[in-house]
């Protein structure tokens, strides 16, 4: 018996179980991939380890969301390259978004222009930002669901910051409205991009609040751990063993039986039982194998929400040191044109693994991720011909646009894969792909997200599908918010594990 049973080994579901196991819980995680890390993970080929989805850690410093984590499970600072920000290409322009906020602040008026309805606009969003940033830190927690939360958020975001919820139903577009700057065609092309990167929003309906979060994310501080997301999981996943917690991989739920107290996870190697439940998961998975109750919690949400959802295509590089080494950056955000729609190449990321990480690329190599977001239709109904035929041609098109920042790039690659909403499908067994949660909108975020609590006793949700929605930062703030509900409802006292207290040094990692 298991005082909590984690379904889905991303980083929400790791977290919320290291969290638990370090208060000194029984519990169980199940991953039904070979491997955690969801879309959060990677894969390796030819002596490269490869980010399959996010390739950055958000806030991770000892005094942001991510620090808290690491923390409080007693895991050291992750050693890694940070960013001193990254590179956007624009169609006319490039434009340097520094993480050093007085260098961004000279950054922007230079390539936007410096005038008062520009210099409004940048005031508000980095106001914004920075009440926000500090109340997510805080573990301010939505949607509020009673005077506790209502204390709570008003703690989070304090007296200060009050005023400015008024902004909570204003999307980006209010804001460029509000400016005058509606037209200006670079500015929203910025804009865009970061927001569907971030908030996967668009500038008409991504929410003011969360878009400026995201706009600004490179101030909470981004870090490539050394070898990737394989590094950091090296971590994670040490720690959590070291801490006496359980990891079935290969291992999928097929569903979830019982109540609060006595839940029966069925899986593929047998029946676990459970006092409390934590499915971090996408919410359609969350209510095909959970109990009856959970299912119909989630079925107004998944009927909102089943217009919301994106997938994403990314092609793998192992390349020659010499294809990279031109830019001092190496992370560069690219836009082609301002008036085709994004996604498919028109808005790509491209992140490339530091010099002298061994842990991504053998000597003389670096990995090199181009990511792009995609409808998913587009990648339904193919045969398998046409298939391969769209993942070749879409792979070609982000290399070609990519030679822009890397006139040499893939020239004389020695790994050159793409990944498309199938791959996310089979290998992270997301239901058509959809990776990144909904799109956020001002109907369906904050007060409008899906809940961790759902209503369903011991039963609880976790991941990109509930607020505050994706991200590695979200993901932490989640499962903080979850394992402060499992261990209020936990039976019996949790006591402090002696591991928690152990010596960093003494963390093995192999």
């Amino acid at each position: 018996m298991y005082d909590t049973a984690i379904i889905g080994g991303g980083l929400a579901g790791v977290a919320t179980a290291l969290r638990l196991q370090a208060r000194g819980l029984a519990t169980i995680v199940f991953e039904a991939h070979g491997q955690p890390g969801g879309c959060a993970g990677f894969y390796r080929r030819r002596g490269f380890s490869f980010d399959v989805g996010a390739t950055t850690l958000v806030d991770f410093g000892s005094d942001g969301v991510g620090g808290e984590l690491l923390e409080s499970v007693g895991i050291p600072s992750i050693e890694g390259e940070v960013l001193p920000g990254y590179v956007a290409w624009l169609p006319d322009r490039t434009v340097r978004l520094f993480r050093e906020p007085a260098a961004w602040s000279r950054e922007r008026l230079e390539a936007f222009g410096d005038t008062a309805g520009h210099r409004s606009l940048w005031r508000l969003l980095d106001r914004l930002a920075e009440v926000f940033w500090r109340a997510s830190r805080r573990g301010i927690k939505l949607p509020i669901r009673g005077v506790a939360d209502v204390v709570r958020a008003a703690r989070a975001v304090g007296p200060a910051g009050w005023p400015l919820t008024r902004y909570l139903h204003w999307t980006v577009a209010d804001a460029l409205r509000a400016n005058g700057l509606s037209d200006d065609r670079p500015l929203r092309g910025l804009l865009a991009m970061i927001i569907q990167d971030t908030v996967h929003g668009t500038v008409a309906e991504a929410p003011l609040i969360n878009a400026a979060l995201g706009i600004t994310i490179r101030g909470a501080g981004l870090t490539r751990a050394r070898g990737g997301m394989r590094g950091f999981w090296k971590h994670l996943i040490a720690r959590y063993r070291q801490l006496g917690g359980e990891l079935r991989v290969g291992c999928p739920v097929d569903r979830v039986d019982g109540s609060r107290g006595a839940y029966r996870v069925v899986a593929r190697r047998g029946v676990v039982e459970a006092d409390q439940v934590v499915a971090a998961v996408p919410a359609s998975l969350a209510a095909r194998f959970g109990p009856g109750p959970v299912a119909e919690a989630l079925a107004p949400y998944l009927r909102r929400d089943a217009g919301d959802l994106g997938g994403a295509a990314v092609v793998f590089l192992g390349v020659p040191d010499a294809e990279v080494s031109c830019q001092a950056f190496t992370h560069h955000q690219f836009l082609e044109n301002h008036d085709r729609p994004l996604g498919d190449g028109n808005n790509m990321f491209i992140s490339v693994s530091a010099a002298g990480d061994r842990e991504s690329a053998p000597s003389g190599y670096r990995a090199v991720m181009i990511s792009t977001h995609c409808e998913l239709g587009a990648w339904e109904g193919l045969t398998p011909e046409t298939y391969a035929t769209r993942k070749r041609e879409l792979g070609t098109r982000l290399v070609t646009l990519a030679r822009r920042i890397y006139p040499e790039l893939g020239r004389d690659a020695v790994v050159f894969e793409v990944a498309s909403p199938r791959t996310y499908e089979r290998f992270t067994g997301r239901p058509r792909g959809a990776v990144g949660g909904v799109r956020q909108t001002v109907t369906n975020s904050n007060q409008r997200a899906v809940p961790h609590d759902i209503g369903v006793p011991g039963y609880w949700l976790a991941g990109d599908g509930t607020w505050p929605g994706l991200g590695t930062v979200a993901c932490c703030l989640g499962s903080r918010l979850v394992a402060e509900g499992v261990l209020a409802g936990a039976r019996r006292r949790p006591r402090i594990p002696r591991a928690l207290g152990a010596s960093h040094a003494a963390i093995s990692v192999r």
